[in-house]
């Protein structure tokens, strides 16, 4: 192993509390102090074991440390190892995971009733961006990946129409890789919207890992991007909520976008989450490409043993080391770029091939032999091959997925676990059935607010009954947090039949004021509820 890298934030933290420093500040606990008296009397010691190191670095904002909203120490220095080597002119360390991000970026570019661009397959956090901004909304209709039906970012051709359109829009904002680790290369996108002057906006939370490995996608802000937020903590060795804000400075209100990270961010920020990241960015500079060899390498051998068994369980098409980067074909409606759909290789989506077993069923099926991942939707499901993915981890997997396949000759299993599911669709059909504004490739301006919504306009109907009617709920199955309908937005057949169906095969929709969506909110009559 090469030299260690230094990660300043975290070295400092430790520095500090090697020095046994006597507390008179936050946090309660006192570098722990606490639950090491109480455990001392109570006899919980795994407690105190779980968690003492964490707690003894759990500081605050004191002298030997730095305050991450006025950084000039060891955050700022970390803050430019990370823009360092992501290839950004200024990176800030996140809290609040990409959330925060999505919401400051916002907040940066839009004072209220400002249009931004948006693609319609937002996650949750955007919306709020939008609401407390103030902003009008023109939602972008985003087009499909032909191999998995999965939605994109919108057309080029439907960016730029937009953009005809509304040329006083104040930003662009995309959402690129999806959930499913798909995307294509937003170069064309930063060239076009950079020539109406104004920032491109990415939401890249699932992409954290991409330009560090030559088989990896190439990240946004290296392409172009003006503010690219990252979830580190979902793909690289960070904790649960930390994130980084990549930004180039040309388009981007560098100040602005500061006051607004302190806005929506705590003003007691965890050290230890910072650390993380601290920690995060220093192994990959000392590992480089190396510390992504073992996941890619239990990727492949999982696709292949998998292809080689050509059973019912199959990894979708497309996805093998050699082609990471699909060409494109067209779908039903069109061309959808004459680019590639880069696919994220640590990402393996597993089906039922005939159709039988939705994915809600196959994740049931592969925690009862005590593999988790990352999500389910109504025909496949979705895993993660993190960094350290090891070679017993996947005989593991490899060996729950062969018990599936004889559950399935054993029981014969024809139906379904829940009665009356159907067989799952094509990826076409799927785009169908997702599909809200299919014929429109942008909205008109949908303004946001955080106004309280009068109650006497609102009435609750048999969510059958809905079609045609005004939505006065935004509904977000979850996962992904990407809301099927707005609150707003007109109720078509094929979104009330989807979303009846996602609840049928086991679907958590967040926003829903019946969570079994057998009745649903609308207006009273059509009318802006934001």
């Amino acid at each position: 192993m090469g030299k260690i890298v230094r990660a300043p934030l975290y070295d400092c933290l430790t520095a500090h509390e090697a020095t046994h420093p006597v507390s008179f500040h936050v946090p309660g606990h006192r570098n722990g102090e606490a639950w090491q008296s109480y455990a001392e009397r109570s006899a919980v010691q795994e407690r105190l074991a779980r968690f003492g190191g964490v707690l003894s670095i759990d500081v605050t904002e004191i002298s030997a440390t730095d305050d991450l909203h006025s950084p000039d120490n060891v955050i700022a220095e970390a803050q430019q190892m990370a823009a360092r080597v992501f290839g950004a002119d200024e990176s800030m360390l996140l809290v609040g995971g990409s959330t925060s991000g999505n919401i400051a970026m916002i907040l940066t570019v839009c004072e209220p009733g400002d249009i931004i661009l948006v693609q319609r397959n937002v996650h949750k956090s955007v919306l709020n961006g939008l609401r407390l901004a103030g902003a009008q909304a023109v939602f972008l209709q985003p087009a499909y990946e032909p191999y998995e039906g999965t939605v994109l970012v919108p057309l080029l051709k439907t960016v730029e129409q937009a953009l005809q359109r509304y040329p006083e829009a104040r930003a662009v904002m995309l959402s690129t890789p999806n959930y499913y680790g798909r995307g294509v290369s937003i170069k064309p996108y930063v060239e076009l919207v950079h020539s109406y002057g104004i920032p491109l906006l990415v939401d890249e939370a699932h992409g954290a890992h991409y330009g560090l490995h030559d088989a990896f996608p190439e990240s946004a802000i290296v392409q172009g991007a003006d503010a690219v937020v990252q979830s580190t903590h979902k793909t690289l060795p960070a904790m649960t909520m930390g994130a980084m804000l990549h930004i180039r400075e040309q388009y981007m209100d560098i100040e602005r976008l500061r006051d607004m990270l302190a806005a929506v961010q705590s003003s007691s920020p965890s050290f230890p989450i910072m650390a993380s990241l601290d920690i995060a960015r220093a192994m990959i500079e000392e590992e480089g490409p190396a510390l992504f060899e073992s996941g890619l390498s239990q990727a492949l051998l999982f696709r292949q043993e998998m292809k080689r068994r050509n059973g019912r369980l199959a990894v979708s098409a497309g996805e093998t080391s050699e082609d990471h980067q699909v060409a494109t074909k067209t779908d039903g409606y069109g061309p959808l770029w004459n680019d590639e759909v880069r696919i994220d290789p640590l990402r393996m989506i597993i089906r039922d091939e005939s159709g039988v077993v939705s994915g809600y069923e196959l994740l049931s099926l592969l925690e009862k032999y005590g593999c988790w991942a990352e999500m389910a939707d109504e025909h496949r499901v979705l895993l993660l091959f993190g960094p350290f993915v090891s070679r017993e981890d996947t005989k593991r997997l490899l060996d729950a997925c062969e018990a599936i396949e004889e559950e399935f000759v054993k029981h014969q299993r024809e139906q379904h676990l829940f009665e009356n599911i159907d067989t799952a669709k094509s990826p076409h059909e799927m785009q169908e059935s997702y599909d809200v504004e299919l014929k429109r490739m942008f909205s008109e301006p949908i303004p946001f607010s955080m106004n309280r919504i009068n109650r006497d306009t609102i009435t609750t109907v048999p969510l059958h009954s809905a079609e045609g009617s005004i939505s006065a709920e935004t509904i977000t199955p979850y996962p992904p947090g990407i809301p099927l309908v707005y609150a707003g937005e007109r109720l078509e057949q094929t979104v009330i039949a989807r979303l009846a169906k996602l609840v049928h095969m086991g679907a958590k929709c967040q926003g829903a004021s019946d969570p079994t969506l057998q009745t649903i909110r609308i207006m009273r009559q059509a009318a802006n509820i934001y």
